[in-house]
């Protein structure tokens, strides 16, 4: 299979995870500020995101069991895809609005089916890229999520404020239906399921050097979540329209982002994953430090929070980037999932942790503040990952031996 294929097929894979969570990260934490809802309380709403921080406990089984039929991955992708587009198509229904309950459930909803097929797409990439070709495809990944986000974010912001849910709503189904297509017509290689043996979480508590990695997982994106998780209320307090947010976000930030992440999955191949780790590590901070600046002195102007918000998206790119194929690196071929999936649900623990406790970060220290502290937490992360994060000797495939869960 070409590389080309194998970044197209993961491409649209990823975009479609991109889309309803962005809409839900993004946009909605704006809706809910305009209809005067708390920091604290808008903050909190990010627990709605906890399928992505579980979905660790249920990797395993789907390790070990797929479909011979539809493919050992493709079997849990394709309807786990298609149950999400039909649950936001059918958010189009209500004639006269959606409840807030009711739109909140589907969160947790779209979240839990979209986290599901998380686990099953990482374990197609590491199955798929060889490992000459996990830079790019770590960089095309975060890229393509991206861009999802911006699009479902950014983009339906704007759709919303011209034309009201349902239209949001049936835009979004039908792009994610679009975005099946690729895999409905992916035939995918038959494989054979691990062994029973090892394949559960227990394997990384005696890993040599798992605990300083897993560690450096949870610390290394929390300060910019921390950060980004009162972004959205801090455009609107700062006097944005919805359409001025959503241009900003759904066309900077896809520009920005998607050269991030591609300069950055390239950039992982030429200098290493430890020296673009501590490099990007180093950028993120001083993009998130721009944010605490822009918000010292009242509202800044609308071209001062494009700019920012360009360089931070291409620094956050660059940043995740070389943290995913630092995890790809680290995964056992016959464990992928479980093993990309228990290092992806600590980051996701962490970012969503930091972004949950973002609103009472804000109240308590203010806009200036709060970017100030969360550049803090990026430098700190940084540091811990420059005197932890030596790959020859923590983070070699095989490094320990495989027991029995």
């Amino acid at each position: 299979m070409k590389a080309s294929t194998k970044l197209a097929l993961l491409s649209s894979l990823y975009l479609s995870q991109g889309l309803p969570f962005g809409f839900f990260t993004q946009a909605l934490p704006v809706l809910l500020r305009k209809q005067g809802l708390s920091l604290p309380a808008i903050g909190l709403a990010h627990l709605l995101a906890m399928p992505w921080a579980l979905k660790f406990l249920w990797a395993p089984l789907m390790d070990r069991h797929g479909s011979t039929r539809w493919g050992r991955r493709r079997g849990y992708i394709l309807p786990l895809q298609c149950l999400s587009a039909g649950l936001l198509l059918s958010l189009a229904l209500p004639a006269d609005g959606l409840d807030t309950h009711v739109l909140l459930a589907a969160v947790l909803g779209i979240n839990l089916l979209a986290a599901t097929q998380d686990v099953a797409t990482d374990g197609l990439a590491v199955d798929l890229l060889a490992p000459a070709e996990r830079g790019w495809g770590n960089g095309v990944q975060v890229a393509a999520y991206r861009v999802g986000m911006i699009v479902g974010g950014g983009l339906m912001l704007a759709v919303f404020d011209a034309v009201g849910w349902r239209p949001t709503f049936l835009v979004l189904g039908a792009l994610l239906l679009a975005a099946t297509v690729p895999i409905a017509l992916f035939r995918e290689p038959p494989s054979e399921p691990p062994p029973a043996q090892s394949l559960g979480l227990s394997w990384w508590l005696i890993r040599p050097g798992a605990v300083a990695w897993l560690t450096l997982l949870i610390v290394f994106k929390a300060g910019e979540a921390l950060a980004t998780g009162m972004l959205r209320t801090f455009l609107v307090d700062s006097g944005l329209t919805l359409t001025d947010i959503g241009w900003m976000l759904g066309g900077v930030g896809f520009t920005a982002g998607l050269l991030g992440a591609l300069l950055g999955g390239g950039l992982v191949v030429r200098l290493g994953g430890r020296r673009a780790l501590l490099l990007f590590g180093a950028i993120q901070a001083g993009a998130v430090l721009l944010y605490a600046l822009a918000a010292r002195g009242g509202p800044a102007s609308l071209p001062m929070l494009t700019l920012v918000c360009a360089v931070e998206h291409v620094a956050s790119g660059m940043a995740t980037a070389a943290v995913f194929t630092a995890m790809m690196d680290a995964c056992r071929p016959e464990h992928a999932a479980t093993d990309y999936t228990v290092q992806a649900s600590l980051v996701v623990i962490a970012t969503g942790g930091a972004a949950a406790v973002s609103g009472f970060s804000a109240k308590a220290l203010g806009y200036s503040g709060h970017f100030a502290l969360s550049a803090a937490l990026c430098v700190a992360g940084t540091l811990y990952a420059a005197l932890t994060f030596h790959p020859s000797r923590t983070l070699a495939p095989g490094a320990a031996p495989e027991v029995s869960s």
